[in-house]
């Protein structure tokens, strides 16, 4: 199973820094079976579950990655969720806890709530006492998403009052991952000795038009930031990309440590990770709009071992490889929409 992110979509329409020359397959995570070994690799045997960082690649049948970027999948989490865990949590933890520094009754803001991150971000905050959490979201996510923000917001409210109309004074962290755009209305919310963090790309795939293929016009339009008033008002601003801190600057025994605190508040039945849908490969189109829309609510996963949804569904049903049911749906014709079973 290969995890879908952003970023996919983001080298998809070339809006990343030397992207690498076609033809090439995409993905940065999945999960699967070992099936063979280096002559080095030792830790590992062939036929163990594993869940990997890869350096682009993942889109495949059988991928290659260095052992410094596998991690055993725990007995009782299937390979969906596996897929779905190490992108999200890690950046999650490691901006909330090594960036941040979360500490009891804090109060954080996450702008998509119900996306992968998000969700990841408020079941990590719910493992601290006493932590507020504000989110924005689609307002047609709230329901499924209320019980893990605090506060939701609706993601075209002004999010900057709705949340000063519950704290006053504003909140602690702003995790941003809108590109940088209304930078300054999120430094504004912080507190004194608060941090915001932008590490997003979401709003460099959404034109005007909502077209997959528009450019983002924000990408041009980044804020500028003034130093001084960082040191006047008590404000730390902050940059994450954990795939830069993988591929490019070596922190993979970093990470590892995350994972292995992560993979324990699993077992503790702490954090799950929450899979919006399972796609086919030949659905990877229709998959990237999805998400592109923001219709996700947690992570959209690619099975290269299922079958996919045919265009005009019937009402028949068929069980995955995941032993999922799968219900198909009635398509649209002219737009060719697929609907995969969500969980």
């Amino acid at each position: 199973r290969v995890g879908l992110n952003f970023i996919d979509l983001m080298v998809r329409q070339g809006n990343i820094d030397n992207p690498p020359k076609t033809p090439l397959v995409p993905g940065f995570e999945c999960s699967g079976i070992v099936e063979g070994l280096g002559d080095t690799a030792k830790g590992f045997e062939i036929g163990d579950r594993v869940m990997a960082f890869v350096n682009y690649s993942s889109w495949g049948e059988v991928v290659c990655t260095p052992m410094e970027f596998v991690y055993k999948i725990p007995d009782d989490m299937g390979y969906p969720e596996a897929a779905a865990f190490p992108m999200n949590f890690v950046t999650a933890y490691m901006m909330l806890f090594e960036v941040a520094n979360l500490r009891e009754g804090m109060s954080v803001l996450v702008h998509s709530a119900g996306g992968g991150v998000g969700q990841a971000v408020a079941q990590l905050c719910s493992t601290i006492p006493d932590v507020t959490v504000f989110g924005t979201a689609s307002s047609f996510k709230h329901e499924a998403i209320k019980d893990s923000i605090t506060h939701l917001i609706d993601r075209n409210a002004d999010y900057v009052q709705e949340v000063k109309k519950v704290s006053p004074d504003g909140v602690d962290i702003v995790l941003d991952c809108l590109c940088g755009e209304n930078t300054g209305k999120g430094l504004g919310l912080l507190k004194p000795l608060g941090t915001y963090i932008l590490y997003g790309s979401s709003n460099m795939v959404t034109g005007e038009t909502k077209s997959f293929f528009s450019f983002a016009k924000s990408w041009w339009q980044v804020e500028k930031v003034n130093p001084i008033k960082l040191y006047e008002e008590n404000k730390v601003m902050a940059g994450f990309s954990l795939l830069n801190l993988l591929f490019k600057q070596s922190r993979s025994d970093q990470v590892r440590a995350v994972m292995d605190k992560l993979l324990a508040l699993y077992s503790q039945k702490k954090i799950k990770p929450l899979v919006d849908s399972l796609w086919a490969l030949e659905e990877v189109k229709e998959a990237m709009q999805r998400i592109h829309d923001r219709g996700n609510i947690g992570k959209l996963i690619l099975d290269v071992e299922k079958t996919p949804t045919p265009l005009m569904a019937n009402d028949s049903t068929e069980t995955s490889e995941a032993g999922e049911e799968e219900e198909e749906h009635e398509g649209d014709n002219g737009s060719k929409e697929r609907t995969p079973f969500i969980q």
